[in-house]
């Protein structure tokens, strides 16, 4: 592949701060995140976010650093990001779920898509783009190729200062061949934000509204005739060859399942903070009255959720450094069996962690620890909330496992 890197528009464009370093950044995000705790509840009640805080993330580079350098992002890598979203979502679940799935699919972009392709979606330097899965809408082709959608896309977290939105629809291939899926990414100027979330039980402030398009307009350069799950980059990707970077050319699906994964994390390392804060200024309910901290059920039942917690944490950042080592083997090594074996990963990390809020922290912190806005209650909601989603519920939980032991054994769908 050629890389047209001599002519004007693909000049490269210096990041705000060029020498930020990517320890800088996961710095900042700690201490934002801790001015997030006590803005929990007003960022339920808005359901996304405030602007002052969006404010603040651009600032910090947050929304560039998956962005590549020669657009003004700084690339710093999953591992940046990861950590980064962690911290977020330590001090609201709410915050670090909306800024994950709006940030994330940037590497989507930087993978994928073509060289002019890339300099025109990430021509603002900062870069947010919800994603959804599941197909819909209608598509008509015009004269010249490109496409006019019109449609409802549910559950698009990360909405409300969105700069493109990544859906899919179903069309068919060629004429007389049934519909299948094709993902697009839209410009914010084609669609809308409908004003439908904040009524779930859980992560009401993640801005995971839906996105209407009327006639919106995608050029055909802004589309792949696949869904994002099933996009095979074995042979090699756009981005990988165009800025020399083997993240730019990972597993796609692998790279979400583990957003799912420390999301889990951060928002376990909440409630475990939360918990702390009880396990030093209240008392034990029987006697001996001792505080919580000097009680050898209380300490067994921190340590307990600390332990599996933290084995979540350590899985997840050891599932990143896989996805890292494996991009730089090559392209060949992004095999489904690699891709589905992080996955099994995956889900054990969401597991345990579910497991250390709902059995140790949730039931033993007390009546009044657990009551509506409370951190605790609310990290417990936003859990919960996260076993309705689908990556989790159901891919996760059921397809994940099948699929890795297809690949694993070489077992052939019957309908392939």
């Amino acid at each position: 592949m050629s890389v047209a890197t001599d002519v004007p528009e693909y000049a490269f464009i210096a990041p705000p701060e060029p020498d930020l370093t990517a320890d800088e950044v996961v710095a900042r995000a700690d201490a934002i995140a801790a001015t997030l705790v006590g803005r929990q509840a007003e960022t339920e009640e808005r359901t996304f976010y405030a602007e002052d805080t969006h404010e603040e993330f651009a600032r910090a580079g947050f929304y560039r650093i998956l962005v590549p350098r020669r657009y003004g992002g700084y690339e710093f890598g999953i591992d940046t990001f990861m950590r980064v979203t962690m911290a977020l979502t330590r001090g609201c679940p709410s915050t670090g779920w909306m800024y994950c799935l709006g940030h994330a699919h940037s590497i989507v972009v930087a993978s994928l898509f073509d060289e002019r392709t890339q300099a025109e979606l990430f021509a603002g330097g900062d870069f947010i783009s919800p994603a959804t899965v599941m197909p819909s809408g209608k598509a008509q082709r015009t004269d010249d190729g490109d496409w006019i959608l019109s449609g409802t896309w549910n559950y698009c977290s990360g909405s409300p200062y969105a700069t493109h939105f990544i859906g899919h629809t179903l069309v068919s291939p060629a004429p007389g061949q049934p519909p299948a899926p094709m993902m697009f990414i839209a410009p914010r100027s084609e669609w809308r934000r409908q004003h439908d979330w904040g009524k779930q039980l859980g992560l009401k402030g993640s801005g995971s509204h839906s996105i209407t398009m009327e006639n919106g307009f995608i050029p055909a350069s802004y589309t792949i005739n696949s869904h994002i799950s099933q996009i095979d980059v074995s042979a090699g990707t756009n981005g990988r060859t165009l800025h020399g970077n083997a993240e730019y050319g990972g597993g796609q699906l692998s790279f979400m399942l583990i957003e799912d994964a420390i999301l889990a994390v951060g928002m376990a390392l909440g409630a475990l903070d939360a918990y702390e804060e009880l396990m030093r200024t209240r008392t034990t309910a029987f006697p001996p009255t001792t505080t919580r901290a000097d009680s050898p059920d209380y300490q067994y039942w921190y340590g307990e959720a600390a332990g599996m917690i933290y084995t979540g944490q350590a899985a997840t950042f050891n599932a990143i450094h896989q996805w890292r080592e494996n991009c730089v083997l090559g392209p060949a090594a992004v095999t489904k069996e690699f891709e589905m074996r992080l996955a099994g990963i995956c889900h054990q990390v969401v597991t345990l962690c579910w497991h250390a809020v709902e059995n140790y922290l949730f039931p033993t912190a007390g009546s009044s620890a657990v009551r509506q806005g409370e951190r605790i209650e609310r990290v417990w909601r936003d859990m919960s909330m996260f076993h309705s989603h689908a990556g989790f519920a159901v891919f996760l939980s059921t397809i994940a496992k099948r699929e890795y032991a297809k690949a694993r054994f070489g077992v052939e769908d019957a309908h392939a």
